[in-house]
């Protein structure tokens, strides 16, 4: 069996869209009997590499067996690696335990980010999901993965198309507008919001509108991942 590396682990900041916030995947921390006075209940989503996975394959990995997800978007946004990062004591004698009994002197995390559609997770007991401006208090340095990979997310959302990997297939203007305006967290002018989408080919308008509403039914839109790399190539501007 591959073995562990003690110095490397990989930790995975997983995102998702649900009724205007972003919100974040963590875990309920695997309670043992031999730490008994955990300040710390939560964590994201991560574990120690095996000798022989690289990094990427280990985010698959962490991700797959958390939630049966395959083919998800992910993406590496830094490196965590100050020595004490794995404080309190308490903290670093529980990740000892559970990683069967290693060393752990000093570990360096790669972190990634991920974005999936909060409808595909059947959630388990030991997973939550948090809205990202209430987070607890969070294991370890977790609290600034998060931080720093929400300012990563908002950067590249800016000059990518990754809002449609947390949309539904089937999309209004609307939800385009809302998505942006509660990921960037800025004040977006509507009017221009939409004048500037219908310049957007690969936004592909269908023969469909909302169902089952309180309001006007909208037209729904449909994103175009071969017109958007068409789009990409000749592209002079950011997209917000």
């Amino acid at each position: 069996m591959d073995k562990l590396n003690p110095h490397i682990s990989v930790d995975c900041v997983v995102f998702a869209y649900d009724y205007s916030q972003l919100k974040v995947l963590l875990i309920e921390i695997e309670k043992v009997q031999e730490v008994n006075a955990m300040r710390h209940k939560l964590k994201l989503p991560g574990s120690l590499i095996y000798e022989r996975e690289d990094f990427d394959l280990s985010a698959r990995r962490i991700l797959y067996e958390l939630t049966g997800l395959q083919n998800i978007y992910m993406q590496q946004f830094g490196v965590f690696s100050n020595p004490e990062r794995l404080n309190p004591p308490e903290d670093l004698e529980w990740a000892r335990i559970i990683n069967q009994n290693q060393s752990l002197s000093r570990v360096v995390t790669i972190a990634y980010f991920a974005l999936i559609q909060l409808k595909d997770v059947n959630r388990t007991a030991q997973t939550i999901w948090y809205p990202v401006d209430e987070l607890p208090d969070l294991i370890f340095d977790h609290n600034l993965i998060i931080r720093r990979s929400l300012c990563h997310l908002r950067e590249e959302m800016r000059t990518k198309s990754l809002c449609f990997e947390l949309l539904p297939k089937k999309f209004t203007i609307r939800q385009v507008f809302e998505i942006y305006r509660t990921i960037l967290g800025i004040n977006i002018d509507k009017s221009n919001f939409r004048r500037k989408l219908k310049h957007f080919t690969f936004l592909v308008p269908l023969k469909e509108k909302e169902k089952c509403v309180s309001h006007k039914p909208a037209q729904l839109y449909r994103f175009d991942r071969r017109l958007y790399e068409k789009y990409e190539k000749g592209r002079k501007e950011i997209i917000f």
